[in-house]
């Protein structure tokens, strides 16, 4: 919790606000109650009429008018100093989520990382906004109503200590129980959110296969298992308020009783005061009711920032290298040097993925890999852009091992078109122009032609400025391809790498792209992943792997 919390500390000034204002409100309400006792002795009971009650009326007014500004103050500099706190959290959370290796957002989860990011986060800012105002509030009205209950007469001094031991005891009770439940649901919260989010990616799949029933099911489960602890906890939640209600209501009792015993002996206590003090009893009693609330919050946020820390504490697996450039080294070479790579969740006894590879690719070079499934064509290339390390031998680019360059220097030498082609909502050419973002029109058409897409995107209405809808789902697997492959040359790399990434082209339309490839991109240095020897006949050389 401590960690996340710093993320106030710009917002020191603005957050410091809210407890000072909330003092101001609490001693106001602390006062309300002797005003209203004093209208009732002396307005009332003493016969002083409207000459008192009017003026201490007025003054009841200014009181609560003042409580009213101070308690808005409060509210807004607690809502102020909270959303900056969660807007600095959330984008220090992305930003490491961002830098972790491929490995680490696996072992993570998608879903859970989506739970940490928004709810996870949600909760800990929530409790921030309660906490600068509750934690002043609860406290100051504890202590300032047992003063002010004691002032009025002593024997309340009764009621207080046999009422506040017994609430003490049940909140700790409740809260004792409740904490851990909060661990539990947050990771139940990651499972419901995995599972809608492969029914969403995965939609066409589980409807090809008929599956819809079987996921319903499995979205049953998961969300009954977090409803079920759900419902413990708010059971255990619900036992709070009643409890809290009868011990009020008995305390309430017990103060009138005690000071109506001394309304009829001389210089005893008098009616206003018994008023006062039955508000002071409630003031109390209620204050350790919003003192276990803020319990409850912060035993939530304390689940919630455990697993915000995990995020911000983990160490990304691939460490980022520094001063290598290429700049001494023939361009666009890459090299393999006895590389081998198993997987870091595999087993220590499991044959590698690759093991004694040795290849050295020439600038300008168009090789391509074929292999059966799983004989290790993408992790092979995967070590290039440092999506993994490798685990011996090396890899070298423009002569320098790949681990001695930052990722920007290394990443901007190397485009990488996937086996699954990913767009982005926006326009055409805003997709496109990922791979280079100062790009003019005339570099995005050139991109374009290349990859022999001009001609589709130019048919439609608004051509390059047409939108493209969430995870290219308007276009075909070959036009998502295609922009795919423009997108990376339009980067203008010394590497381009494609991993499969011509399947659903057909073989005129791949051949094509091929020879414009090599002809205008003569001097960048390609590497195709393929699964037909009959798309890659043109290469330079065919490597195979077994």
């Amino acid at each position: 919790m401590k960690k996340v919390l710093s993320y106030l500390k710009p917002y020191w000034f603005i957050a410091i606000w809210s407890p000072l204002f909330m003092v101001g409100e609490v001693l106001i309400d602390l006062e309300l109650p002797t005003v209203m006792a004093q209208i009732v002795n002396e307005g009332i009971i003493n016969g002083g009429g409207m000459d008192v009650i009017l003026p201490m009326g007025i003054k009841m007014l200014i009181y609560v008018i003042l409580g009213g500004i101070f308690g808005v103050g409060a509210a807004f500099f607690a809502s102020y100093a909270s959303q900056n706190f969660g807007n600095s959290l959330r984008k220090s959370a992305f930003a490491k989520v961002m830098s972790l290796s491929i490995e680490q957002t696996d072992d993570f989860t998608t879903g859970s990382l989506v739970t940490r990011m928004t709810n996870d986060i949600s909760m800990v800012q929530q409790f921030v906004a309660t906490g600068l105002r509750m934690f002043f509030r609860s406290p100051i009205f504890f202590v300032g109503g047992i003063i002010k209950a004691l002032a009025l007469n002593a024997r309340f001094g009764i009621v207080i200590a046999v009422t506040i031991p017994i609430q003490l005891i049940v909140v700790l009770f409740v809260v004792g129980k409740v904490r851990p439940m909060f661990d539990a649901v947050q990771k139940k919260l990651d499972k419901v959110n995995s599972v809608v989010q492969e029914n969403v990616t995965g939609a066409r799949v589980v409807k090809a296969y008929v599956r819809e029933e079987h996921e319903n099911e499995r979205f049953d489960a998961a969300n009954k298992d977090l409803s079920v602890t759900m419902f413990k906890i708010q059971k255990l939640m619900a036992l709070l308020s009643p409890f809290m209600m009868i011990v009020l209501n008995f305390a309430v009792i017990a103060l009138i009783a005690v000071g109506g015993k001394q309304v009829s002996e001389v210089g005893g206590i008098l009616v206003g005061d018994i008023m006062a003090a039955v508000t002071y009893i409630s003031q109390i009693l209620m204050s350790m009711m919003m003192i276990s609330m803020i319990f409850q919050s912060f035993s939530r946020a304390s689940a919630s920032a455990r697993r915000i820390e995990e995020v911000l504490d983990a160490e990304p697996a691939v460490v980022e290298g520094h001063g290598a450039d290429g700049a001494n080294g023939e361009k666009g070479c890459v090299t393999f040097e006895n590389v081998s790579f198993r997987y870091p969740d595999s087993p220590e006894n499991s044959a590698p993925v690759l093991s004694g590879i040795n290849l050295d690719i020439k600038q300008g070079e168009n090789v391509a890999i074929l292999g059966a499934t799983g004989s290790g064509k993408t992790s092979l290339v995967n070590l290039i852009p440092r999506f993994y390390d490798v685990t011996g031998g090396r890899v070298l680019l423009d002569g320098e091992d790949v681990r001695d360059y930052s990722f920007d220097a290394l990443r901007s030498k190397v485009a990488l078109v996937l086996q699954k082609s990913e767009l982005f909502s926006g326009t055409v050419a805003e997709n496109l122009r990922w791979g280079n973002p100062e790009a003019s029109d005339a570099e995005l058409k050139k991109a374009a032609e290349i990859a022999q897409a001009d001609s589709f995107i130019e048919s439609f209405n608004e051509g390059y400025d047409t939108m493209i809808a969430e995870k290219g789902a308007s276009l075909s697997g070959g036009q998502k391809q295609r922009l795919s492959i423009a997108r990376a040359i339009l980067k203008k790399p010394e590497i381009i790498i494609f991993d499969d990434s011509m399947s659903a082209l057909d073989l005129k339309t791949s051949a094509r792209l091929s020879a414009t490839l090599r002809s205008e991109m003569a001097d960048t240095t390609v590497i195709t992943i393929a699964q037909r020897v009959a798309s890659v006949m043109n290469a330079d050389r065919i490597v195979v792997l077994d």
